[in-house]
């Protein structure tokens, strides 16, 4: 997703936004056949499931939210066009259908779309979903008092760029058509073979007209899942959700939706998160969290412990920790300093600095190391485990340095072992060995991302990160390396400034793919042709450690995700 100083949050809490969460395949505890550690019973209807997060679930609203294929809890109550595959494992990047019957009819040029929804769709009040349900819940993300979606439908759509939504424009978007209540057709000012993908964002829910009550909507939003919201206090720090009994799973393969109660509890303090599902005491038996990691004390503590230990899922989202360089600011405008840097990381101190190799896993390419982004291993500027100083020296002095170079790492002050202060400092004793003098500069979360993100104001050398908006390459490549996708009043993410003509041309080839296995080969391709550059130097993909409660079962984490499914959770 886009910025994953945002994700992270709502990818996680989705999860993906956005969202959180990237390495090989993700897997679950072993036992992972709908067993889970709660007993070798069969999971079972009923009982209450607790969620317990650091975060709270904040706009709950369709339009409003970042996720990463519809999300976690989001995705109990909105149904999209398409999902994601609710599978472990690399088989959970997959698109399937959801409200449609299968992905998407495209065109020969991939720039028109056409759905069928399957028969018998029901809001929880009793009513059908029509196709202008569809069309009015996409329409109404547009509207700028919604805003904080997705923003590829302003991009893609015919008139997107210019539409206000439905409040000031009552005409709606001309290029989503829909001839009955079944059919939904998508007009694109390009070929894009990845809108599939798009349709599993929350902006494809449908909301009934009658039912929209604006900013007000997500106080109680009408549900297309199998639960409904019954009561959300505090913009939703607190969640209830309950069946919604015209819910079918006959309609729905993908979601479970074993409990009859899902309890979200937020603003709890990590540690007390970990300690609570740790002790699995009445209630937090069955209950889990879908936005809390495991620290490295905390794990240390569980990997000791054989029943905990089985109490941990284990998964990779799509997410690259890196180096960035502006190569518009000395020393780094020399491609061959860039490249002494790139051999002097030690990877296995900056690993150790994220937490351990349980926590994160050493990164030589861009793109995250799974099939479905197109992973083609690399490493153009081999450093071993633990740096090439005397490559680096060497580069250095072609370069004109022969006595070294002093430079700044702007880095976040925030503890997130991402882009904090221990990263920074392993970074800096590295390059130390190679004659680079590394001055750090720490900064306020929020002052870091608008300095990294302004054209004006980044830095030339700094930590950043980025993260799946779903499991291919396109998302990933795409906002960092289209020249066309620079922006000079406004958060920028193309931070290397690269406009290769060759690269945006690629790009918009592979966007014409509508086999995505083709697709997700050309992608890898063109992320190893770009990392010849040395416009960033990837350090690193995490690893997602959460715990659950005892009483959980059926355990399910994707590649999509990273993180465990609640729709396929049961307590019983």
């Amino acid at each position: 997703m886009r910025q994953p100083s945002v994700i992270a949050r709502r990818v996680a809490a989705a999860s993906v936004t956005l969202v959180v969460a990237a390495g090989a395949a993700a897997c679950g505890p072993k036992d992972n056949d709908a067993k889970g550690a709660g007993g070798d019973s069969k999971p079972q209807k009923g009982g209450t499931l607790t969620v317990l997060n650091a975060n709270p679930q904040e706009d709950f609203d369709p339009a409003r939210l970042y996720t990463s294929g519809g999300g976690n809890v989001p995705s109990l109550v909105f149904r999209t066009l398409t999902t994601r595959n609710r599978e472990s494992g690399a088989a959970g990047a997959k698109v399937v259908p959801d409200l449609a019957t299968d992905t998407g009819r495209p065109s020969q040029n991939a720039t028109v779309w056409t759905y069928t929804l399957k028969k018998g769709l029901k809001y929880e009040d009793g009513t059908p979903i029509t196709s202008a349900d569809i069309k009015y819940g996409i329409e109404r993300s547009f509207a700028a008092e919604l805003s904080g979606g997705a923003p590829y439908l302003r991009d893609w759509l015919i008139g997107g760029a210019d539409y206000q939504g439905p409040y000031k424009d009552k005409k709606g978007l001309a290029s989503i058509e829909t001839p009955d209540d079944l059919t939904i057709v998508f007009h694109l000012n390009k070929p894009e073979g990845e809108f599939p993908y798009l349709a599993t964002q929350t902006q494809f829910t449908p909301v009934p007209k009658a039912k929209d009550n604006g900013t007000k909507y997500e106080e109680h939003p009408i549900s297309s899942g199998p639960y409904k919201v019954v009561k959300n206090e505090n913009d939703g720090e607190r969640l209830t959700l309950e069946r919604n009994t015209y819910w079918s799973a006959a309609t729905d393969a993908e979601r479970k939706a074993y409990p009859d109660k899902i309890d979200v509890r937020s603003g709890l303090d990590s540690s007390v998160i970990n300690q609570r599902l740790s002790a699995s005491q009445g209630t937090d038996a069955a209950a889990v969290t879908t936005d809390t990691n495991l620290g490295p004390a905390e794990l240390a503590k569980v990997t000791g412990d054989k029943a905990l230990a089985a109490r941990v899922g284990t998964g990779h989202f799509g997410y690259t920790n890196y180096i960035a360089f502006n190569p518009k600011v000395k020393p780094f405008d020399d491609p061959k300093v860039r490249q002494a840097i790139a051999y002097a990381v030690d990877r296995s101190s900056v690993i150790n600095a994220a937490g351990g190799s349980s926590l994160a896993e050493a990164a030589t390419t861009y793109l995250p190391n799974q099939k479905s982004f197109g992973y083609t291993p690399y490493d153009h500027f081999p450093a071993g485990a633990s740096g090439n100083p005397a490559k680096a020296k060497e580069l250095l002095k072609e370069a004109g340095h022969p006595n070294g170079i002093t430079v700044t790492l702007t880095h976040s002050n925030d503890k997130n072992f991402e882009t904090s202060p221990e990263i920074a400092t392993a970074l800096q004793d590295a390059l130390k060995k190679a004659g680079i003098t590394v001055k750090l500069q720490g900064l306020e979360d929020n002052d870091y991302r608008d300095k990294i993100h302004g054209v004006k104001t980044e830095p030339g050398f700094f930590l950043a990160h980025w993260g799946a908006d779903w499991p291919s390459g396109g998302p990933f490549l795409a906002p960092i390396f289209d020249g066309r996708q620079i922006v000079k009043d406004g958060a920028n993410f193309n931070t290397g400034f690269l406009d290769d003509k060759s690269v945006n041309g690629e790009i918009d080839a592979i966007n014409k793919l509508t086999n995505l296995d083709e697709a997700a080969q050309r992608w890898g391709a063109l992320d190893k042709k770009i990392g010849e550059q040395a416009l960033t130097v990837p350090l690193f993909h995490p690893v997602y450690k959460r715990l659950y409660g005892s009483a959980v079962k059926n355990i399910v984490i994707s590649d999509w995700t990273g993180v465990l499914d609640i729709s396929q959770v049961a307590v019983k």
